[in-house]
């Protein structure tokens, strides 16, 4: 009688163990190649080991789950719980969502990390307005130029078909006196061998990842901005949560951040490297093209802050203290 009473509340037991898991899905777009991917598959793994595998989140890389364009309304309706996005894919729907795709206002990992502590407090409480709470952000690498043949000046790229992929890299081609081309990346390699685009911006990543070496041969590190991608969480799923769990999953948050803007900065050297190995010429822009690059900068964040109103003009007033 005693061991049928034990095996009866240890399958009680089991079963309470059971129901006390909470399991989320977890979609990215992103490849599980991709250092984001592996980011937040590291999230992911130390949210399960600082609960005792109360809280398990299983990571969908590739878009296999949700695609980009509609992540953010799925954490936000509830569809899923958890999610990272790039940001500046929804900057449509509100202008903060873009700050940080704005070019040359803020070069390089320092500068993009001080004006990711000035956007912060706009940022969550945007994102806190739709029901989600920002767990962390990570940037990509800086985005460069690629061009077929060496610069002697910015005036250049007047009359060149620049390749875009958003609203504002497309204004940056008009005000550099280029000829905008959205295109995706997988066809950047035809594109740029039918004489279709001369020109286009984005990171070394991106630049290895399409082997630019093989229809481009000059990359001139702008560093021009860095955008980000968010990593957040449905407010009211949170809130579910006991709050050794909710603890937890902040806490393992707060070393993904971090941690991935290191990972983001290997990539960069990695990539840089890729580029220089494969025959490209890496170019650091001369002062002329730097305080060129600088005026255009200053005419797009003009127009952005108009945009984005007192929200503009709070996170660019933070930023430039």
């Amino acid at each position: 009688m005693k061991s049928r009473i034990a095996v009866l509340l240890a399958a009680s037991f089991a079963f309470g163990m059971a129901q006390a898991q909470t399991k989320w899905d977890m979609p990215t777009p992103y490849s599980d190649g991709e250092f984001h991917t592996r980011n937040v598959v590291l999230f992911a793994e130390d949210v399960a080991k600082r609960t005792g595998g109360a809280l398990e989140i299983k990571v969908h890389a590739n878009g296999s789950l949700i695609k980009h364009p509609d992540i953010l309304r799925a954490v936000s309706t509830g569809q899923v719980n958890v999610a990272e996005f790039l940001l500046g894919q929804f900057g449509n729907e509100d202008p903060v969502f873009a700050a940080d795709n704005v070019p040359f206002v803020a070069t390089g990992y320092d500068n993009a990390k001080k004006f990711y502590d000035a956007q912060k407090p706009l940022l969550a409480r945007k994102l806190a307005d739709r029901g989600m709470t920002l767990l962390f952000s990570v940037p990509w690498p800086g985005q460069g130029i690629y061009t077929k043949d060496p610069l002697k000046s910015v005036e250049d790229l007047k009359g060149t078909k620049f390749r875009t992929y958003s609203p504002l890299t497309a204004r940056l081609a008009e005000l550099l006196g280029a000829s905008p081309t959205v295109i995706q990346v997988p066809e950047i390699p035809q594109m740029f061998a039918t004489g279709a685009v001369q020109a286009m911006i984005t990171s070394s990543a991106t630049g290895t990842s399409t082997k630019a070496w093989e229809f481009v041969k000059n990359y001139y590190k702008t560093s021009a901005f860095h955008p980000k991608n968010v990593v957040v969480v449905n407010t009211r799923a949170l809130k579910r949560l006991p709050k050794a769990q909710q603890d937890a999953l902040i806490g393992a948050a707060q070393d993904a951040e971090p941690r991935g803007w290191a990972m983001s900065k290997q990539r960069e050297r990695d990539g840089d490297e890729t580029l220089a190995r494969n025959g490209m010429t890496l170019h650091e822009p001369s002062a002329e093209m730097k305080a060129a690059f600088a005026k255009v900068g200053a005419q797009m964040a003009k127009e952005w802050e108009a945009k984005a109103g007192a929200d503009g003009q709070a996170i660019l007033k933070a930023y430039r203290k």
